[in-house]
């Protein structure tokens, strides 16, 4: 069986926390651990490759976290992706990735971004549904609900057959999803055979089935497979609970209770980090130097970083700091922070794309110093990295090496500039940065101009398809 493991997403409900260049999913939240790490090891039971179907800006970033956990199945041989220059949905992402496998193949698709607690029950539940898609059945999973939650669909089921989807209901019709027993949160995740999806969506969705053979019709099969912008533009959009799943009569349920997750408020994972018999949910960076302070303080949830934080007399917040960003609000509020994010994309955008620290396929970058007409960087590129060749409109910049050698090309010129040496950029010269040494490169990079944004980047040339 292939997982196909839907990667996209950008996660704003987690903000701030979560970016869209770094979404909930690539988050290490749990032991040092992500949740697309957990989900690729927890599907390596039960698959036997893996289909990642992700944003083409978080590639290298996914590629990065397969090979630091362990056991993973190797990149090159287990692992394939999908890669979209813009999201369509949940349909043409798995119609997509359907059409790269064989028509017998049967396929477990996942979310990257859930929790899942009780793997044993996992399994099992992934078995049954298995057992139902070699019969030529469309899968999907139902958890049983422990809540009345509003923000979840649900399928009103009878043993494995499905009676009806529902859409999210108020309180009062949710309780009553509740109390009747028969009613399951819709998980997002499905088992079929890649032929008998592809077959229904031509069925009950033929422009869309169309559309998505159409923008793979030139492209070679590979690891990885790239999406045109203009091919993908052309899929109509649509999940594939309302292009598919709700219309079709081949449609089965699995009902399930694994612990389950979809972590998609901080409400929801205060609820999953709080131990029974602590005062308050803490979640703290791996290596994070300090330790929360509490005083009369319970029922909190803190997510700290480098900074000292210390709560007094006050119960029921959700505290999230990160180094560019702090976010307090209520318990029961959380829902309200994709109007937070809607309000920061007006006023800096860049506060709700890209942490401080940004990692790139190159390596990483630290904004120091951001303030009115220049910034100061800490740079890191892996061994073999390479920047792309660009130039900038609105900023000089200078970089003074700290450790490594760096190979720097401005215009025509090649050279080395080693540890306690620099360069000059000027506004306009095409340059580029690269790492042929064994160790990282760490640099500091000051920009000077009337604007530092990132979008002021004009590349000519790249070794990772961003040009």
């Amino acid at each position: 069986m292939i997982n196909i493991l839907l990667s996209g997403g950008s996660g704003t409900r987690l903000w701030p926390l979560s970016r869209s260049m770094l979404p909930k999913q690539f988050v290490r939240l749990f032991n040092g651990q992500s949740l697309f790490q957990q989900t690729v090891a927890r599907n390596a039971s039960v698959c036997s490759r893996t289909l990642v179907v992700s944003n083409a800006e978080q590639y290298f970033l996914a590629v990065d976290q397969l090979v630091s956990i362990a056991p993973t199945p190797n990149v090159e041989e287990g692992v394939r992706f999908l890669l979209e220059p813009v999201g369509r949905n949940t349909a043409p992402a798995i119609a997509l990735a359907c059409l790269l496998l064989d028509a017998d193949d049967l396929v477990l698709v996942t979310t990257s971004d859930h929790l899942v607690k009780d793997v044993t029950a996992y399994e099992q539940a992934v078995l049954q549904a298995k057992a139902l898609a070699q019969q030529g059945y469309l899968v999907t999973f139902g958890i049983q609900p422990t809540y009345p939650e509003t923000g979840f669909g649900y399928i009103e089921a009878k043993g494995n057959d499905v009676l009806s989807f529902k859409e999210k209901p108020d309180a009062k019709t949710a309780q009553a999803y509740i109390d009747s027993g028969n009613y399951y949160w819709n998980s997002g995740m499905f088992c079929f055979k890649a032929g008998v999806f592809l077959s229904e969506l031509q069925r009950l969705a033929p422009d869309m089935h169309t559309a998505c053979v159409a923008a793979l019709a030139h492209v070679e099969s590979s690891q990885e497979v790239r999406i045109a912008l203009d091919k993908m533009l052309a899929i109509p959009e649509d999940s594939i609970d309302y292009a598919v799943m709700e219309k079709s009569d081949k449609v089965k349920v699995v009902p399930c209770d694994m612990g389950w997750s979809d972590l998609g408020s901080f409400d929801s994972l205060y609820d999953e980090v709080k131990a029974v018999e602590a005062d308050n949910a803490i979640v703290l960076r791996s290596d994070a130097p300090l330790q929360p302070i509490t005083i009369d303080a319970v029922n909190n949830l803190v997510v700290a970083r480098d900074r000292q934080i210390a709560l007094i007399d006050v119960h029921d917040l959700l505290v999230v700091d990160t180094m560019d960003a702090i976010l307090i609000a209520n318990k029961g509020s959380s829902q309200k922070v994709k109007q937070v994010v809607a309000q920061i994309k007006k006023t800096k955008p860049e506060l709700a794309e890209i942490h401080r620290l940004a990692y790139r396929p190159w390596g990483s970058y630290e904004v120091l110093v951001d303030t009115a007409g220049y910034k100061v960087k800490r740079i890191v590129v892996k061994p073999g990295g390479r920047l792309s060749l660009q130039k900038h409109f609105h900023r000089n910049e200078h970089w003074i090496v700290v450790s490594g050698t760096a190979i720097v090309t401005v215009d025509n010129e090649v050279k080395l500039v080693r540890p306690n040496e620099s360069t000059y950029i000027k506004m306009g010269q095409v340059h580029r940065l690269e790492n042929e040494g064994k160790i990282d490169l760490v640099m500091i990079e000051v920009q000077v101009g009337e604007y530092t944004g990132e979008d002021d980047i004009v590349r000519i040339e790249d070794i990772y398809s961003r040009s």
